[in-house]
């Protein structure tokens, strides 16, 4: 279980708020500009488990599957499962806390 999901979940907030953040399997499957993180729902179904697939062959981004983290009522859209972050700053602030880096 990661600890620090509050954080996260704050950080894909501003990368939201600031226009940083591909939001949902459609715009992400037609996405080809670079990709830092990809995030999503371990629970998602067999056509987002295709492009986060897709995603990890093609692309070099950090792709990481969370457990019941609501992205949906972070961006504000329903029964959104997955997100992919073009930020590198952000992308790398999310994967400290992901990893269980956090200084502070």
């Amino acid at each position: 279980m990661i600890q620090n999901i509050d954080k996260i979940k704050g950080l894909i907030n501003i990368a939201n708020k600031a226009g940083y953040l591909i939001i949902g399997s459609d715009a992400l499957k037609g996405y080809n500009k670079k990709l830092y993180l990809l995030l999503y729902n371990l629970d998602i179904g067999k056509n987002s488990q295709k492009i986060v697939n897709q995603i990890k062959l093609n692309k070099s981004c950090v792709v990481y599957g969370i457990e019941n983290c609501e992205y949906s009522k972070i961006v504000s859209i329903q029964n959104c499962k997955i997100v992919g972050i073009k930020n590198k700053g952000l992308s790398e602030e999310i994967i400290k806390y992901l990893r269980g880096d956090d200084i502070g």
